[in-house]
């Protein structure tokens, strides 16, 4: 985020998407190769990573290889063995299904490749777990929308319960509003969880959740920035749109131009280019030789579903509100016109 000073990401050629891309010099002995394994590349948010990750591995004259699973965990087996089979020396892997990985996690260990689980947990000690820190994230959200809506009813709109990190953002959240839950003054009327973190899945079930509850809501929990467009689409319909506080994260160009309109309330930024150089240098390591322990930085994370023990490093978010989007546009990280688009400066300094 806003606190890494990072240098200028240099351009690579794009891969393949589906397939596998290796630069001319990737098939010689003397590069080291990094494969990724993105589980959908077709989200707005890899791209920003993968710019980060191919700017550090050109730093150090490594090579850059990829492969999309298509939201497929079967295609993502696949695509690691893939990588594997071109030479490989370390993977990250955004893992598709965190349970589903598990023999392309044991196929990389037989061909001791090391392996780095990129932004999802993928609960095996083989594997070096870097993210950022997922419960802070539903904490920040939380906090701020309690600071425009302190009670009402309550909807929450959660990840995809095939990933960890939608457990964990959840968790963050109700960890906050738990106290005024149990109190009486938020009261949950609607809750449900997201297959694929998709924003028309979570659009079309804010919008059976207004049916139901006769479109009373206050506040909608929505655990990332493309489920809470979804959610703001539907509110949208019903004219409630800027009147219901909507959290998410990721730092989308799309929200925050929502958060300037006021449409989202924050947008927890996790600054993907931080994510992608980190990943890089530390997959990098990884294909050196170093031990999982010895990177720099490393902490022992044992808060997933079944408590494995793994070497992590964990960034720290943001939260973006109106008051603070100076941050994001001193970053680099949006353009004014993009962020400012139909707003009224007059309500947001920032946009003058």
């Amino acid at each position: 985020m806003k606190k890494w000073q990072l240098g200028a990401i240099g351009a690579l050629s794009l891969g393949l998407l589906g397939g596998v891309y290796l630069g001319a010099t990737a098939q010689t002995m003397d590069k080291v190769v990094v494969g990724v394994s993105w589980s959908n590349f077709q989200e707005e948010r890899w791209k920003t990573d993968e710019a980060a990750i191919k700017g550090a591995l050109e730093a150090a004259g490594a090579e850059y290889a990829s492969t999309d699973a298509q939201s497929s965990a079967e295609k993502q087996i696949n695509d690691v063995n893939t990588l594997i089979s071109k030479g490989a020396k370390a993977i990250i892997l955004l893992a598709q299904d965190k349970d589903a990985i598990g023999p392309a996690i044991a196929a990389a260990k037989a061909a001791k490749i090391p392996v780095l689980a990129y932004d999802r947990l993928v609960e095996d000690n083989y594997a070096y777990y870097l993210t950022f820190d997922n419960v802070e994230v539903g904490r920040i959200m939380a906090r701020e929308v309690l600071k425009v809506k302190p009670k009402g009813d309550f909807v929450f709109i959660r990840g995809d319960p095939g990933d960890a990190n939608a457990g964990f953002v959840y968790g963050g959240q109700r960890e906050i509003l738990e106290p005024s839950i149990k109190s009486g003054k938020i009261k949950v009327v609607g809750e449900q969880a997201t297959e694929g973190w998709k924003p028309e899945n979570a659009q079309r079930n804010m919008e059976q959740i207004l049916t139901r509850i006769n479109n009373k809501v206050d506040a909608v929990m929505s655990s990332n920035d493309g489920m809470a467009g979804g959610a703001i689409a539907a509110l949208a319909a019903v004219k409630l749109a800027g009147k219901v506080a909507v959290s998410g994260q990721d730092g989308d160009l799309g929200a925050l131009n929502r958060v300037a309109l006021g449409t989202q309330t924050v947008s927890v930024w996790k600054d993907s280019r931080a994510l992608g150089k980190a990943a890089g240098d530390i997959a990098l390591q990884l294909a050196k030789g170093t031990a999982l322990s010895a990177i720099k930085g490393t902490k022992i994370f044992k808060d997933g579903p079944k408590k494995v023990a793994m070497n992590s490093t964990l960034l720290a978010p943001v939260g973006i509100t109106r008051k603070n989007l100076n941050l994001v546009l001193d970053a680099g990280w949006i353009k004014k016109d993009v962020l400012c688009k139909g707003v009224n400066k007059v309500l947001v300094p920032v946009c003058k």
